[in-house]
């Protein structure tokens, strides 16, 4: 089971990605409609690829960016919405059709059974919201909110970090620990908490960029333009807007935020190391994970935010996350899995 729960993660890390590549391409919304099962197929014929074309004729993306686009610049931008949607119709299957015959089987352990269920709801979620997301740029601007596209992305997110945090409790040994599953102190515990916590923060104020496209407003470091504070950093009132709907504003945040995150995982390490804690190893490693993500950032902004490079740092993101999972479970008391509890005497 904890094999099947990382693979599907894999999907989901494999769906973050595409997902990227498809904002990045300006894809997202060549398919005007939602059709769960029916959407499934492609347009197979040249009359299907013409009726197609026709309905996204009508949306406001092709109206106001894309007049003129002929048939075949259309279907490059269809053929990445369309693996980005029929990717989570493959995800859905390849947990729904397991867990089925896990459930058939009583194989799944006790106390299991509600968080796969929960987890099953939040991937039906991630569809609804995926449209959600895609109807706010169909109405009159062909830009999709940053709300919804924020709330898209970190509802993955979590998805992805609570199929490893389910895989990882599967993995727990028992009996003799090995020297790494050592219990790490509450202190530790903590710290790997917050870095959790400000990874999360950090990979949300990723998705506002994305969704203002704040990546190209100042394509210079380590200065914003010719000022460490850009102007117009407060320009919207009231103060607070600015943090979610000022370009610059947003892409400020999110290189403090980076800042703050690699120099809180870096000293991380160093005090793990010193406090010869068995999860020093983890927290270096995500120590040097998050150097190397904010590096890959740098560069993507340096170029102007080209697909290759997005789609890199999108999947670096996705790596920091998976370690400060493993950092955070790592570092908590080993728990004795439900389906390996000895029943009490007399019970």
């Amino acid at each position: 089971m904890a094999l099947w729960l990382m693979g599907v993660a894999g999907l989901v890390a494999l769906m973050v990605v595409v997902g990227g590549i498809t904002r990045l391409t300006e894809s997202g919304l060549s398919i005007v409609y939602w059709k769960p099962v029916s959407g499934i197929l492609p347009p197979l014929s040249q009359a299907a690829w013409e009726a197609e074309f026709a309905l996204y004729r009508t949306s406001p993306e092709y109206m106001i960016v894309n007049q003129g686009m002929s048939l075949g610049e259309f279907q490059v931008i269809y053929w990445w919405e369309y693996g980005h949607r029929l990717l989570g119709r493959l995800i859905g299957l390849a947990f729904a059709v397991p867990l089925l015959g896990f459930a058939l089987a009583r194989r799944i352990p006790q106390g299991y059974g509600p968080r796969l269920l929960g987890l099953l709801a939040l991937g039906g979620a991630q569809g609804i919201m995926g449209w959600y997301m895609v109807q706010s740029g169909l109405v009159d601007e062909p830009e999709v909110s940053q709300y919804r596209l924020a709330a898209h992305f970190m509802l993955a997110m979590a998805i992805f970090a609570a199929l490893m945090w389910t895989a990882l409790d599967l993995l727990r040994p028992q009996g003799d620990p090995p020297a790494h599953a050592a219990r790490a102190s509450r202190p530790a515990v903590w710290v790997a908490a917050a870095l959790l916590a400000l990874i999360a923060v950090q990979l949300c104020a990723g998705a506002f960029v994305a969704g203002l496209k704040a990546g190209h407003v100042y394509n210079t470091w380590p200065l914003m333009g010719d000022r460490w504070l850009p102007f117009a950093l407060w320009d919207l009132r009231p103060a607070w807007v600015n943090v979610f709907e000022n370009p610059a504003t947003v892409q400020f945040v999110h290189r403090m935020t980076g800042y703050v995150l690699v120099a809180a995982s870096l000293g991380a390490g160093w005090w793990m190391v010193r406090r010869d804690e068995p999860v020093a190893g983890t927290a270096l490693a995500l120590a040097g994970v998050c150097l190397l993500q904010m590096t890959l950032g740098i560069a993507t902004l340096l170029a102007h935010v080209p697909v290759a490079l997005g789609a890199a740092h999108q999947a670096g993101g996705v790596a920091v996350l998976t370690l400060g999972v493993i950092l955070l479970h790592r570092s908590l008391p080993a728990r004795e899995p439900a389906h390996e509890r000895q029943p009490q005497p007399g019970s």
